[in-house]
């Protein structure tokens, strides 16, 4: 594998202490051995395990090969906010740059965070799901004007939201010290290992085979279709789905290298909190959160009362950065939630998100390799985008047409990062430009 961080990155220290491998035990799958299938996916995430069950059922044999265990990645460590989202440009960005197939992308979030709730519901995996939503903060006066624009954007749309002003806050149960709020009325969150954990097995059930500690070590063209080598067989198949978003690698196939950025986010998770530990910091709302920081911070109260809180920022990966990480997000939790600073965090730990260079999500066909398909690059949203686009992929290799929104920008191949496998070099920049930005 050709991976642009460091072993240590795709290795067990960034999951250390993390929080949802206490809630749900992980089934134990097979090792691959060799074998044959109509389809081969590569990466046992939201991704491939939702384009896994949408084929599996229509009785279309499927093989999902994971280097790890299913949901070891991003989607079994995710602070579980399933909403809307996927790309990294808001909506008057989009609009600009992509005209009317943004309406279509919108239609597809939305569409993307019922699929979830639809799939919750039909293979009855009980996620501890709660939340009404998703609430953005504002953390300066600047911030709060841009979502008093958003939220006329909203109502000329006709989509459901609330907008708060900063007084208002603390009766919401949203704390203080932010400028006010906006309320999206679309998604919830979730126990994100429980959804993974029960899309695999419901996929399982269906007739997918699933293999842990498989890895591609290669994928090499045949005249009937693909050979992808492992460690210990070769799964021979028609057609390929590459769904491993951050945890990629620039060879598998050629035609990704350079065209995703994988971005590591921290995650805290502290002890169930007081009552009156609540009221102290005017926190007992159960929406999901985040502030307007480019460089954002999410967060949420769940239903034992614990807190989640998560950010972006970590550069490096290493024993040391990743506990330089974890401090920097214990840092800013102080900041943000002062009442709190006595209250300790029992778990705390990193993943991999993935960017594209043009700021929006890839589900297709991979151009000039016919029967590979890819979906990455949610930009931290993966919980119901990248479930939505499995359900994509499945339905063109079932070459059936789709009852979803499927917009054109979703379509285009990324281009490529420069800097190739040195791209990361470009982070600390744009990093620091985002921080300029957010003051």
């Amino acid at each position: 594998m050709k991976r642009i961080f460091p072993a240590y990155a795709y290795g067990p220290g960034p999951r250390s202490s993390c929080w949802w491998d206490d809630t749900a035990a992980a089934s134990d799958w097979p090792v691959f051995q060799g074998g044959c299938a109509e389809v081969a996916i590569i990466g046992a995430g939201f991704t491939g395990l939702s384009a896994a069950y949408h084929m599996a059922k229509s009785g279309v044999s499927v093989s999902v090969l994971d280097a790890e265990i299913p949901g070891w990645g991003a989607s079994g460590r995710n602070g579980g906010f399933c909403c809307l989202g996927g790309a990294k440009l808001g909506t008057a960005a989009l609009a600009k740059r992509y005209g009317a197939d943004a309406d279509v992308y919108s239609a597809a979030e939305h569409a993307a965070v019922d699929l979830v709730a639809q799939l919750l519901r039909d293979l009855d995996i009980d996620a501890d799901c709660h939340s009404d939503g998703e609430t953005e903060l504002a953390h300066t006066p600047r911030a709060m004007t841009a979502l008093r624009t958003e939220a006329a954007l909203l109502r000329a749309a006709g989509l459901d939201h609330d907008l708060i002003e900063a007084e208002d806050l603390p009766g919401q149960g949203l704390g203080t010290g932010f400028h006010g709020a906006l309320t999206r009325r679309a998604g919830f969150a979730l126990n994100p290992r429980k959804y993974v954990l029960g899309l695999a097995q419901t996929a399982a059930h269906a007739g997918a085979r699933i293999f842990g500690h498989s890895p591609a070590l290669s994928i090499t063209r045949q005249p009937t279709g693909h050979a992808i080598t492992t460690p210990h067989g070769v799964l021979q198949a028609k057609q390929v789905i590459i769904a491993t978003n951050g945890y990629s690698s620039e060879d598998l196939p050629d035609w990704l290298g350079g065209r995703y950025m994988p971005a590591q986010s921290t995650i805290l998770v502290t002890r169930p909190l007081t009552q009156d530990e609540l009221a102290a910091q005017s926190w007992h709302s159960p929406q999901m959160a985040f502030d307007t920081r480019h460089l954002l911070h999410y967060f949420r109260l769940m239903p034992d009362r614990r807190f989640l809180f998560g950010m972006r920022g970590g550069l490096l990966s290493s024993p040391r950065a990743e506990r330089q990480a974890r401090a920097r997000t214990r840092k800013d939790f102080e900041r943000m939630f002062p009442a709190w600073r006595h209250v300790p965090d029992t778990h705390s730990w990193s993943g991999l998100v993935c960017l594209s260079r043009d700021l929006v999500p890839f589900v297709g066909a991979v151009p000039g390799h016919p029967g590979l398909f890819a979906g990455l690059a949610y930009h931290g949203n993966g919980v119901a985008m990248g479930s939505y686009a499995g359900r994509l992929l499945a339905d063109q290799i079932l070459s059936q047409s789709s009852d979803l929104p499927y917009p054109k920008l979703m379509q285009t191949p990324p281009r490529r990062f420069p800097l190739g496998r040195a791209r990361r070099l470009v982070m600390p920049p744009a990093y620091a430009l985002m921080r300029l930005a957010d003051l």
